[in-house]
């Protein structure tokens, strides 16, 4: 695994950061991969990196900003076609490719075919789910793209690819202060969708007798869900319901949170809220989906359970946790210089492979020889075989 070795010796690369149009660059709330982009982009721009980020025009950023639409399409309430604005956009950096060293995407798969398109090469980085194989033919077909995932869990699904790697996310080491207190409630942070569970966390907190807060948006595809299961169960005295929140109320929400909650029903690839939670000194009660055991070490960082009943008696366990151990976690594992020199690494590690190629393909592998001037018509000297050299 990448995530977590030393820090890579200083050499300077062109890069392309491509990212989905979603959400700006970061985020005005909600939104994880286009935040992990922007910590990312900046952390490589403070090393001296000439960094080229594809995103939208509402985005904030240190790097030359190239926009893929005007402003981020949850602005637009679906008056944009999103596919068209990916591709186009796609369609521009790879028009532009030698202005770079290596192109790093993180718009899933809509970009594979244009790959091929040049020798610079492409790091593409997996945020989401893979447990649903419609795409699992697509990431196949291009061996010649480094795949890189965000958890080893998160690739089980995904077989017959070439994994360049697992790199956690990261988060600038200064971003959340670590709160030393023990806590005034506990907290569910994210967005309201079946598969996160706010419904659970409300009876998990019911149960326990303690304050609830919880701080998500609600999508329009999810509004149903909290209509019918989530609302009514706001009415409880012990739940407050805040909506979608700024950076700076999370940290206080965070920091002076007893737990997170995070009781999901879903294959989670990372959950950046969690390493948002350690980096505040915050344990985290969750369930064993998805990425959790990676990130949560249990009896350490939190608790990692199964069943509601599970985290109801884990609320009651919390004293035995250190809060300092939860910073000395997020310091050890997840800050944003970790994540930025293992992805220097695998740049570095795509740009000799690139080289490889280009020479395989330009030295026949086999010695032209004259045509056997005895048989019928005229023998053909073999094609240079270009093949896979990583």
């Amino acid at each position: 695994m990448i995530a977590g070795a030393p820090r890579a010796h200083v050499w300077l690369v062109r890069i392309a950061q491509v990212s989905p149009l979603f959400e700006s660059v970061p985020p005005r709330r909600y939104g994880g991969t286009e935040r992990v982009v922007s910590y990312l982009t900046e952390e490589l721009v403070r090393r001296g990196h000439a960094v080229t980020l594809f995103a939208s025009g509402d985005s904030v950023t240190d790097a030359r900003l190239v926009a893929g639409a005007p402003q981020s399409l949850r602005l637009t309430d679906g008056a944009s076609d999103g596919i068209a604005l990916h591709l186009a956009m796609l369609l521009d950096v790879y028009q532009r490719a030698a202005e770079f060293d290596v192109i790093h995407c993180h718009t899933d798969y809509l970009g594979l075919p244009l790959a091929r398109t040049t020798a610079v090469p492409t790091v593409l980085s997996l945020h989401g789910r893979l447990d649903l194989t419609a795409a699992h033919p697509l990431y196949r077909a291009f061996p010649e793209v480094a795949l890189v995932s965000v958890s080893d869990e998160q690739r089980a699904p995904l077989a017959g690819v070439r994994w360049d790697g697992t790199v956690y996310h990261g988060l600038p080491e200064d971003l959340y202060t670590a709160y030393p207190g023990p806590g005034r409630h506990l907290l569910f942070l994210g967005r309201i969708s079946p598969e996160k569970g706010a419904d659970a966390a409300i009876r998990v907190a019911v149960r326990a007798g303690l304050p609830l807060r919880i701080a998500a948006k609600v999508d329009g595809a999810d509004s149903e869900y909290f209509e019918q299961v989530v609302r009514p169960l706001l009415a409880h005295p012990l739940v407050e319901f805040l909506g979608e929140v700024s950076d700076r109320d999370k940290e206080v929400l965070l920091g002076e949170a007893l737990a997170l909650l995070f009781p999901i029903d879903w294959p989670e690839p990372f959950g950046v809220v969690l390493i948002e939670a350690l980096a505040c000194g915050t344990p985290v009660i969750a369930r064993r989906r998805g990425s959790v055991p990676e990130i949560i070490t249990d009896g350490r960082t939190g608790f990692v359970c199964e069943t509601e009943d599970e985290m109801v008696a884990a609320v009651a366990r919390l004293e035995t946790l250190s809060r300092a151990a939860c910073r000395a976690e997020f310091d050890a594992r997840f800050t944003v210089g970790r994540m930025a020199d293992a992805y220097l690494r695998v740049y570095q590690q795509e740009r000799l492979l690139a080289r490889r190629r280009a020479a395989a393909s330009a030295t026949p592998l086999t010695t032209p020889r004259e045509p056997d001037r005895s048989s019928r018509g005229v023998a053909r000297t073999p094609p240079p075989s270009v093949g896979w050299t990583g």
